[in-house]
């Protein structure tokens, strides 16, 4: 969906905390779109004229190969420890200390109805497949991603095989 009017100051906020986070729900919000930050998030993704002014802000910012790779490193080879004290506490952590924990592997967390807390962590093997095809330049390659749906068709004909 494209619109012909120009960003209003609160799209153009989310714009550009998006091209620095990748992280939708966290941009909407930080831009002021307050407690349904996920719903805003979504409708704003789906815009064409959004992700055109992402796009250029990332090639205006310069991100680099390099950026990119140290982002899968550091999901691939991170901590996962402030995420695993944050899961062990007893008490509910104030705004100030939970800001001060390192939870960039986390993708998702929880508080289910029984109690407790569910982190779930973004996939470690899937950040290493990114780096190892950006490393052999194959990041802007569309027959990469091709060849792996083959490879698995491939396993899947086999498996329905031998049964």
């Amino acid at each position: 969906m494209k619109t012909n009017k120009p960003l209003r100051e609160k799209e153009k906020l989310f714009c550009a905390y998006f091209s620095e986070s990748r992280n939708a729900r966290s941009a909407a919000a930080k831009a002021g779109y307050g407690i349904f930050a996920q719903k805003h998030a979504v409708r704003l993704m789906a815009r064409e004229d959004i992700r055109e002014q992402i796009e250029r802000m990332d090639s205006a910012s310069g991100v680099s190969r390099q950026e990119v790779a140290a982002g899968y490193r550091r999901l691939a080879f991170g901590t996962v420890a402030d995420a695993v004290r944050l899961a062990f506490r007893e008490d509910d952590p104030g705004l100030p200390e939970l800001e001060g924990l390192d939870l960039f592997n986390v993708s998702e967390i929880k508080r289910p109805k029984g109690g407790g807390i569910e982190i779930k962590f973004f996939d470690r093997l899937k950040a290493l497949e990114h780096l190892e095809a950006l490393s052999a330049g194959n990041d802007g390659d569309d027959s990469l991603p091709f060849y792996m749906a083959l490879e698995k068709s491939a396993a899947a004909l086999r498996n329905d095989a031998d049964e």
